[in-house]
């Protein structure tokens, strides 16, 4: 029998905000260290004026309203509570589509593209093409229930979507992800391959390693260099979750400003665009991130990915089950894309500098998602 499907409202307690104000006042700042910009981390003065703004312009309340006009949910699945939006689009012959987000991210990176994808007709883009859209948070995110025990991964995540899809009465919808979304989304296609029409992945797929080296063409190997040079930069957060979560959740969720500066460490070195994070994405949405993972306390348990994963860092892979689009091809190289993946939409030129390409550039997003489904939905 499955487990009822329960209406949800955020509603973070006023004394949760006043706590975060007094941290964020009461915060003992260190020196900043030698070195240029961000060559020893998140500058400070950087960090002060948006500890600053945080604390004393950001409007948590107006988020909060506005996240909260999305139709949310909670159910059972697996043992675990799994909170989820389900924004039901006024086109009759929409196709269900699920987005699974990434770390250190939640269901917020969809919130500006959610209106596209179910009205496209409102946004300048052809109404045969809407969706009826899923955005659960991950087990561990947010307001889903953290795992309570070991032996999690993508494949377990994909398991309970295809159940979350069924539950809803979708027997027939796209998936789509990105980052560790980009995992979970070719799983899902694994686990419902009579359901799932499609999966989209924001990039990741067919990536070189060193032993693709001797076949590139220039070209490739171009490629190549330039996804090194992407990957040995920053913090390696692989790494650091891998081996001691749990020692630097004590910081996390003890300190906003040891918050704040890990998330935007993260969101710097996620970001090729030549601007500070908050400059290619709005700093409002930002810190609606971090202030949802703040209130949720949930930086310890959203770092299960890493510490489940105790082998090398792998890309993600592909499936044959249904055919797969990108919204960025490129540092991947689609001749190795396509060793694992049915490769159907495989764009080059699509807009956006940023890893979290949906919270910089949601109307692209949204209309490369409608081109791509417009191949496979029939």
């Amino acid at each position: 029998m499955n487990a009822p499907i329960r209406p949800f409202t955020i509603d973070v307690p006023q004394a949760d905000l006043d706590d975060l104000k007094d941290r964020l006042v009461r915060a003992r700042w260190p020196r900043q260290l030698p070195g240029e910009g961000w060559s020893r981390g998140v500058p400070v003065s950087y960090l002060k004026d948006l500890a600053e703004y945080w604390g004393t312009g950001f409007d948590w309340r107006a988020q909060e309203a506005a996240l909260n006009e999305f139709p949310q949910f909670v159910t059972e699945i697996d043992g675990h509570d799994v909170h989820f939006l389900h924004v039901r689009s006024p086109e009759p012959g929409a196709l269900p589509l699920i987005l699974t987000h990434g770390w250190p991210n939640s269901f917020v990176e969809f919130a500006r593209m959610i209106g596209p994808l179910t009205d496209p007709r409102a946004h300048g883009g052809d109404p045969e093409q809407a969706f009826h859209v899923v955005v659960p948070s991950i087990p561990g995110f947010g307001f889903s229930a953290a795992p309570r025990g070991t032996g999690w991964d993508a494949a377990r995540v994909a398991q309970m979507w295809a159940e979350l899809m069924g539950r809803l009465g979708y027997g027939r919808y796209g998936a789509e992800g990105g980052d560790f979304g980009a995992y979970v989304a070719p799983e899902l296609a694994k686990a419902a391959p009579d359901s799932v029409v499609g999966v989209y992945v924001i990039s990741g797929l067919g990536m070189p390693s060193e032993k693709d080296v001797p076949d590139m063409t220039p070209e490739e190997f171009a490629h190549y260099e330039l996804m090194q040079q992407w990957t040995t930069g920053g913090v390696d957060h692989h790494a650091l979750q891998r081996s001691a979560p749990q020692t630097f959740a004590y910081g996390w969720n003890d300190s906003p400003v040891a918050a704040l500066a890990w998330m935007m460490q993260k969101f710097e070195d996620f970001n090729s665009t030549g601007t500070t994070p908050e400059q290619a994405i709005d700093r409002d949405l930002i810190l609606t991130n971090v202030s949802l993972y703040w209130f949720t306390g949930t930086f310890g348990s959203a770092a299960w990915p890493y510490y489940e994963n105790t082998a090398e860092f792998a890309w993600p892979a592909g499936q044959h089950d249904a055919p797969t689009g990108l919204y960025s091809g490129p540092p991947g190289i689609r001749r190795l894309a396509e060793r694992d993946s049915t490769i159907v939409h495989w764009p080059e030129a699509n807009p956006g500098g940023h890893h979290f390409v949906a919270m910089e550039e949601p109307e692209a997003v949204a209309a490369d998602l409608r081109t791509f489904f417009g191949l496979v939905r029939d």
